[in-house]
């Protein structure tokens, strides 16, 4: 049974209705994205498999709750990043990186092309990412990779609105001087 041509609000008709064909469906449309938002923030490919799937059940359990106020594909990728946040916090308790674990990415620029030069930035700029402390790398995904306003993240982060922007700009001024050391 294709059900390609439905619309979500259809579809999700179709899912409170326990139809699996629905559920496939929809897993389809969401899952290519809803995996890269989870592998963003719990950085194992295996893990995010995993949360993906946790999320989608999760979703598809409590799809009664969806009120509709919102893309659906905005809650569910809330739910993804909630989990996604719970699992990395978990795996964090017992992960330890010495500073020795951390690459060097000082770089000659002297005859390097252009396009390799951005490349070079670019690459410069995930090493900096990478490189801040959890919680700035944390609150700096929500907003620029995610797409995230701050009232959205001061409720994923559970924290007040203030306590985010001041997470922000502390997160910012920490990447700025990351990248100028690079």
């Amino acid at each position: 049974m294709s059900l390609t041509k439905y619309d979500i609000p259809s579809l999700l008709v179709l899912c409170k209705q326990q139809n699996n064909f629905a559920q496939l469906e929809i897993y389809n449309r969401y899952q290519k994205a809803m995996f890269n938002t989870a592998v963003r923030i719990v950085k194992d490919h295996a893990a995010a498999e995993d949360v993906m799937q946790e999320s989608f059940l999760t979703a598809f359990s409590k799809l009664d709750s969806f009120k509709g106020t919102a893309a659906f594909g905005s809650w569910l990728k809330r739910i993804v990043v909630n989990n996604s946040i719970t699992v990395y916090n978990k795996t964090q308790r017992f992960t330890q990186v010495s500073e020795d674990a951390i690459p060097d990415t000082a770089i000659d620029h002297d005859g390097i092309a252009e396009a390799d030069y951005t490349a070079i930035q670019s690459q410069q700029l995930v090493s900096a990412m990478q490189s801040l402390k959890d919680s700035y790398r944390q609150i700096l995904t929500l907003h620029f990779i995610e797409g995230f306003d701050y009232d959205e993240i001061s409720q994923i982060l559970k924290c007040s609105n203030a306590s985010c922007r001041t997470q922000m700009s502390r997160a910012k001024e920490s990447l700025r001087n990351k990248i100028n050391v690079l």
